[in-house]
């Protein structure tokens, strides 16, 4: 199980042919209801390898292994792993192939440091303490910390909806919300990013969920470029249209260097250069490269 909670993140590996190509699918297939039916048949089917390599042997002498509960112990395990990747604002598509759609709940960071401290103490802990008592160990420890990481969860639910009832209520230069979101920080379980859409702009800053004031200081808004043709060129693109299918407040701009473009995507969720991406085109609008992050890709012909 712990084997089968780890290997959706196997798609790591489409990271091999490109930064475009491993962001296209990352916590896609594998990530899936229909793609973990094999990603769990895999990884049953590597323990059948390492049980026959041992010769058929277990720690249990005489208990033959029961290799279809098994199976159903890594698919629920996979299972754990889109719930744990679907609560925080990155995403999933467990519909795959039926719909790309993704889903998030948006209430813990992609990396929260509560959740690992909880979890590793609850790990770590017995080991230090209970080192006298007969094995197993941990088992009250493991119920401790699975409680406090669903009290956790709670409390950052409950913070998240009253960052977004106080969000509705809001009017930005006078126009109201088309949409809004609130997404989570590290740590600070009251402190959101605001992300509202508008006819005319996007608008983000930070909320503060007890008393619902935006931070004035940190509020900025972003006027909806026009289109151009170089846009419309880059929307059109491999990159640009698994980033547009991925992207919640998509910001695209367009800069020129001579007769070039370089056309940018920009999620305003999340304000650091590695998730945002850029496509280059030549002055017949042709594409020339395709960067996700820092990491350049010369797209297919």
């Amino acid at each position: 199980m712990t084997l089968a909670a780890e290997a959706p993140d196997l798609d790591v590996l489409s990271g091999l042919r490109g930064p475009v190509y491993g962001f296209a699918h990352h916590r896609g297939f594998t990530h899936s209801f229909v793609g973990l039916i094999l990603v769990s048949a895999a990884v049953t089917g590597f323990m059948y390898g390492v049980w026959r390599l041992r010769g058929r042997r277990t720690h249990i002498p005489g208990l033959a292994p029961r290799w279809g509960l098994l199976f159903l112990f890594a698919y629920i395990a996979g299972l754990s792993h889109i719930l744990l990747d679907y609560t925080n604002n990155y995403g999933v598509r467990p519909l795959w192939p039926f719909s790309g759609k993704w889903y998030s709940w948006d209430i813990v960071f992609i990396f929260e440091p509560a959740l690992y401290i909880i979890l590793i103490g609850g790990l770590v802990l017995p080991a230090i303490f209970s080192r006298t008592r007969p094995l197993p160990r941990g088992r009250a420890a493991a119920m401790v910390a699975l409680a406090a990481m669903a009290a956790l969860y709670a409390a950052r639910d409950h913070e998240h909806r009253r960052a977004l009832g106080e969000l509705a209520k809001k009017e930005f230069d006078g126009a109201p919300a088309l949409r809004a979101s609130a997404c989570p920080y590290s740590w600070d379980l009251f402190k959101w990013r605001a992300i509202a859409e508008t006819q005319r702009f996007f608008v983000r800053s930070d909320i503060d969920s007890r008393s619902g004031d935006l931070n004035e200081r940190e509020l900025e808004y972003f006027p909806k470029p026009p289109e151009t043709p170089a846009t419309l060129a880059a929307k059109q693109s491999h990159l640009g249209r698994v980033y547009l299918d991925w992207a919640q407040y998509p910001l695209v701009t367009e800069a020129a260097e001579g007769s070039d473009k370089t056309v940018h995507f920009i999620d305003l969720r999340f304000g650091f250069v590695g998730l945002s991406a850029t496509v280059e085109l030549n002055r017949n609008l042709e594409i020339t490269a395709e960067t996700f992050g820092l990491r350049p890709q010369t797209p297919p012909d």
